[in-house]
């Protein structure tokens, strides 16, 4: 499997890019993939040195559309933490045009 296959999004939160400060990044991953997956999916696609990862499943939420209801779809979540003298991983431009 592929490194991009694992990886599917950065989780963009307030509180996501307030542990940023901290080398702590967070992505949505394959609902089946596990803590070593995810740790070489990253160092391959950032080129950083992971420290720990941890992940947690977040379950789907009940949604109503009038009397018909469903769900929405299960994510997983990992918040990486990379070591101290690694790069910072570059989510978004630093290009400021003003």
């Amino acid at each position: 499997m592929d490194a991009r296959d694992i990886i599917l999004r950065p989780v963009v939160t307030e509180k996501s890019m307030n542990l940023m400060d901290d080398k702590k990044y967070t992505f949505d991953v394959l609902v089946s993939a596990t803590k070593t997956q995810v740790r070489n999916a990253v160092e391959e696609i950032f080129d950083v040195k992971v420290k720990n990862v941890n992940i947690m499943n977040v379950r789907g939420k009940e949604k109503r559309v009038g009397r018909y209801t469903g769900k929405t779809a299960r994510r997983r979540k990992a918040i990486v933490t990379l070591t101290e003298d690694s790069n910072d991983i570059k989510i978004f431009n630093d290009n400021k045009e003003n």
